[in-house]
């Protein structure tokens, strides 16, 4: 017998609902008989989906693909850094406003950024990942609008903006170019949070940045992992 997952059986539970609620629809049925029908409950799927990341090293070797001596080189890599760097989501980067990039407390920042359920956060900017943002804006003659613009074959920078799926492409491509498939630009966010956690992040600190709701939230989104090399019961003190 063929093993399926929960999440392809919930899919065809779901299919088949639409289908008897179809022939209901059309008096083919009576309604106890479909009621009794989609009363199938879905299969409880356990644990929790852990997504894509990379390494630093990997992380690296991505930010290094873009041709910065480019002008699309320059733009390509604004865009690797501030998903890996500042975790942002796909849409937003594509609507990032150059307004947005504020000063606050002697750093710089994407102030206010609107997420996910209309949450408001304020994101720090590594200092290598505004050195790329500046390289790009000053190669490109851009001092307002949107951060991110297209560039066309002959390397002029049109009015146009850059859509999320056009920078869903640019981190396919370029992953691809390190040898990773299916990789995509939230693959970079969780790389970031990851990455964070991994290097001593406090927790609330990376939910913040990511713009969760809760602890929770980031709690599920980073996973549990265990670390062997470093064992926790290694400083027991006795």
């Amino acid at each position: 017998m063929e093993s399926l997952s929960p999440s392809i059986i919930n899919v065809r539970l779901s299919a088949v609902r639409k289908l008897v609620e179809e022939a209901r629809g059309n008096n083919l049925i009576g309604s106890e008989e479909a009621a009794s029908l989609t009363d199938v409950p879905n299969i409880r799927q356990k644990g929790t989906r852990q997504g894509n990341w990379l390494t630093r090293e990997q992380a690296k070797e991505l930010l290094a693909v873009p041709d910065r001596s480019t002008l699309k080189g320059k733009r390509d890599y604004v865009i690797l850094a501030l998903l890996v760097g500042c975790a942002l989501r796909r849409n937003e980067l594509a609507e990032l406003d150059v307004a947005t990039i504020q000063q606050r407390e002697g750093r710089w920042v994407l102030a206010d950024l609107e997420g996910k359920g209309r949450r408001i956060r304020t994101v720090a900017i590594p200092i290598w990942v505004k050195q790329g943002i500046n390289a790009w804006m000053i190669a490109a003659g851009i001092e307002d609008g949107r951060l991110l613009r297209s560039v066309s074959k002959s390397g002029k920078v049109n009015r146009d903006t850059l859509s999320d799926w056009a920078i869903w492409s640019i981190v396919e491509q370029s992953s691809k170019q390190i040898g990773i498939e299916h990789f995509g630009a939230h693959d970079l966010r969780r790389t970031c949070a990851k990455l964070c956690r991994k290097n001593g992040g406090d927790l609330e600190q990376i939910k913040f940045l990511l713009g969760h709701s809760s602890i929770q939230t980031t709690e599920r989104y980073l996973g549990s992992e265990q670390d062997i090399e470093i064992a926790v019961n290694d400083n027991l003190g006795l």
